[in-house]
């Protein structure tokens, strides 16, 4: 069983928040991370993202202007390394660059070498760029053979991954509810952006870690042989990987103690019921200071006591049922935008949700 560092692998609004609450229980044994690697691709000089690339106020104000993708592993490599398993989730498209654009090695991790690990503190020199207002994208670097992120493929194999997803027609509104106002003005996203969707980024990593043997070939509760041999994307075959582990938002709602067992077994974290209960005075606070820096987006998961199954299983609604909530909420022209935007992402949602754990 892998004993790596953790690190769930997801899109906004999967529900990854009310997940993470869950592992935030096991102080003892597990450091969680949240949401780190926001902080490189939105506001340091290696920014994939360009929401504030004409706003260089709003990027020094954030406090994370000279934030790399080497300070931010240097970050975990220090939880990793306190007696516990760090235990991170993120947005896989925080290593990628967004609209298909090729990717090459952010400048701060080109000298990573294996056999480090996940210690990028042994690194010397730092290598990144000097000028934090310096042309966004792309690094004058050389590229990995199909690695579609910034990240070394030596340092994403210190990492034992696992995915979480959540379907469009769910995420993509709740999403555009926070960059709308009232919302807005609390998150500082003043406009949705589709190429912010996350899910074909989360679905090209995934089969980056399937092709290079770091996941599977074999996976977790429930997924069929069929699948796994049928939607192979050219895996070298190794069987060196982890489980495939892959969590539907949907599922884990209504069946949080089946899903979160499963999960655990996957992982080698030991199971225990009270790990769905959080309502003590020590979890809240530490959940408010873990979420402070994304505010507007963990309100729900912040004031929440418990995971417990919904009462009733949620019965998905037509296209025109649909088109017809979002218009009344954010007119004509919001329900378009956010219609457009799941269309272009259900196809990718179904790819991964094949691999999803079932008990």
């Amino acid at each position: 069983m892998s004993n790596k560092p953790i690190f769930v692998a997801t899109h906004p609004r999967a529900c990854s928040t009310a997940f993470e609450r869950v592992f935030m229980t096991r102080r003892d044994t597990l450091q969680t991370v949240h949401e780190p690697f926001g902080d490189a691709y939105y506001f340091g000089p290696e920014r994939l993202a360009e929401r504030y690339e004409n706003d260089a106020k709003a990027r020094q104000e954030s406090g994370y202007a000279d934030s790399t993708y080497r300070t931010i592993f240097d970050g975990i490599q220090k939880d990793n390394s306190e007696g516990k398993r760090a235990f991170v989730k993120d947005m896989a498209q925080y290593w990628i660059p967004p609209s298909q654009k090729p990717a090459t090695i952010a400048p701060s991790l080109v000298n990573y070498k294996p056999g480090v690990g996940t210690d990028t503190t042994a690194l010397s020199p730092v290598a990144s760029r000097t000028d934090k207002d310096a042309p966004l994208y792309p690094y004058q670097t050389e590229a990995e053979p199909g690695n579609p992120t910034v990240i070394p493929k030596a340092l994403l194999a210190q990492f034992h991954f696992t995915f979480l997803i959540r379907h469009p027609r769910n995420s993509i509104p709740s999403y555009y509810r926070c960059t709308v106002p009232p919302l807005d003005k609390i998150t500082g996203f003043y406009n949705f952006r589709p190429d912010e969707a996350g899910y074909v980024e989360l679905r090209r990593f995934f089969e980056f870690l399937r092709a290079e043997g770091q996941i599977g070939p074999h996976a977790a509760t429930g997924v069929s042989e069929d699948v796994l041999s049928t939607a192979t994307n050219g895996t070298n075959g190794s069987s060196t990987g982890v489980e495939i582990c892959v969590i539907d938002a949907d599922d884990l709602l209504d069946n949080p103690s089946g899903i979160i067992e499963a999960y655990c077994k996957s992982t080698g974290i030991k199971y225990e019921p009270e790990m769905l209960t959080w309502d003590t005075e020590e979890h809240h606070e530490y959940a408010k200071e873990t979420f402070e820096k994304w505010k507007g987006f963990h309100e729900d998961a912040i004031n929440s006591k418990e995971l417990k199954a919904r009462t009733h299983k949620k019965t998905p609604k037509s296209e025109d049922e649909l088109f017809k909530e979002w218009t009344e909420k954010y007119g004509e022209e919001g329900a378009k935008i956010i219609s457009d935007c799941v269309k272009e992402n259900v196809e990718h949602y179904e790819y991964l949700k094949q691999f999803a754990i079932k008990v």
